[in-house]
């Protein structure tokens, strides 16, 4: 199978998980909608869930595909989160946000009782921070926090370009309407160390490490799909 046939694989695997019923967070991301689709022929055939989506991109997919939606005001408890990852480490820590959706999509993790991630075999890494860390700032100030980044990140022994993220050669504004540098650290020792010091920030956001969130990763490879962690 190629990349996307395996990632197709994965996404009807985490379907497996899901019951008639569930409330249901949907990630963001090219895995995400891999995982979409599946679920969106399951609903077509019977399948009750209400989803509550991670980003606008994620919502307009499932309205085309018949997925019913709600929100966290309407829904603020959820009983699954199934979404992508950029990385995962062999704690299933995650760094997410390359989709640009790490707010939304870390509130709703928060609210799931759990989290199933599927990714491909390139996301597994044995320490976080080889893909550049999303870092989501209010405009308001945008250069004071960045410096302040960098001044929490030499605290912590960390170093590298903190890069603002654009799109047709603009900032790249989030669905909540701030702005992401993207900070390539390299190698990350102590991710709790590091989310504390950004949540100090006034300027920060949210973070794309996401720790002890994710329950599972359903992992898809050359050698096949196989499941990391425990899906309770």
């Amino acid at each position: 199978m190629d990349a996307r046939e395996l990632k197709a694989e994965a996404a009807r695997i985490a379907l497996g998980h899901v019951e008639s019923g569930m409330r249901l967070g949907i990630g963001t991301g090219s895995t995400a909608e891999e995982f979409i689709r599946v679920l969106g022929a399951k609903v077509g055939e019977g399948l009750k869930i209400v989803g509550v989506p991670t980003s606008e991109r994620t919502a307009s997919l499932c309205r085309a595909l018949g997925i019913p939606l709600s929100n966290l005001d309407e829904t603020p408890e959820l009983d699954l989160v199934v979404d992508g990852a950029d990385e995962f480490d062999p704690a299933l820590n995650l760094i997410k946000g390359g989709g640009g959706a790490l707010l939304r999509e870390k509130i709703v993790a928060t609210a799931a009782s759990r989290m199933i991630v599927i990714a491909d075999a390139s996301k597994r890494v044995e320490a976080l921070g080889r893909f550049p860390l999303p870092i989501e700032v209010n405009i308001f100030g945008r250069r004071a926090t960045e410096i302040a980044i960098r001044r929490a990140a030499e605290e912590l022994g960390l170093s590298g370009e903190l890069k603002l993220r654009e799109k047709d050669g603009e900032p790249y504004l989030t669905d909540g309407g701030h702005q992401i540098l993207d900070a390539s650290f390299g190698r990350i020792p102590d991710p709790r160390a590091l989310s504390l010091s950004l949540h100090a920030i006034p300027g920060v956001v949210e973070h794309g490490l996401f720790l002890d969130l994710a329950d599972a990763v359903i992992l898809a490879s050359d050698a096949g799909v196989e499941t990391i962690g425990t899906i309770r």
